[in-house]
């Protein structure tokens, strides 16, 4: 009885911890992985790096034109997101499966009110050109100082 428990105990442990597959072979594009490369800035000063992962199933993300905005950043004092271009991430025409890492770099970042210390998040998301929103990923806290 003892080697049945231990050996359905190794089978959980070393299935059940298989990594996430994050590629998925979905058209419609997804992230993850969102990091911040630090959680405190000064205000004028610092500069906020965000690092995401992607991947898109039938590699439309991008676009040529670069009036085209596609990636969204949205500070969440702010009522409305910012918007980014992205470069085509694979060749026109294609249809690949493509995943990968975006890297932005937001500069400037202020403090709202008269205070001396503020708090946010960013929310982030992308749209490729089928217009399929990925999911929307948040960063964790940051603070802003004078």
């Amino acid at each position: 009885m003892k080697t049945i428990v231990k050996l359905l105990f190794l089978y959980v442990l070393f299935t059940g911890c298989k990594p996430e597959r994050f590629y998925t072979g979905d058209p419609k594009p997804v992230i993850s992985k969102v990091t911040l490369n630090q959680t405190s800035f000064k205000e004028f000063t610092d500069t906020v790096v965000i690092t995401f992962d992607y991947a898109d199933g039938d590699g439309d993300l991008g676009f040529d034109n670069a009036d085209s905005l596609s990636l969204e950043i949205k500070d969440v004092r702010f009522a409305k997101a910012d918007l980014y271009h992205v470069r085509p991430l694979s060749p026109a025409g294609s249809q690949v499966n493509i995943h990968g890492t975006i890297k932005v770099t937001l500069k400037n970042v202020f403090l709202l009110g008269m205070g001396t210390l503020e708090n946010t998040k960013f929310q982030i998301r992308i749209k490729d050109r089928k217009q399929h929103w990925s999911n929307k990923l948040e960063t964790k806290t940051i603070s802003i100082s004078k």
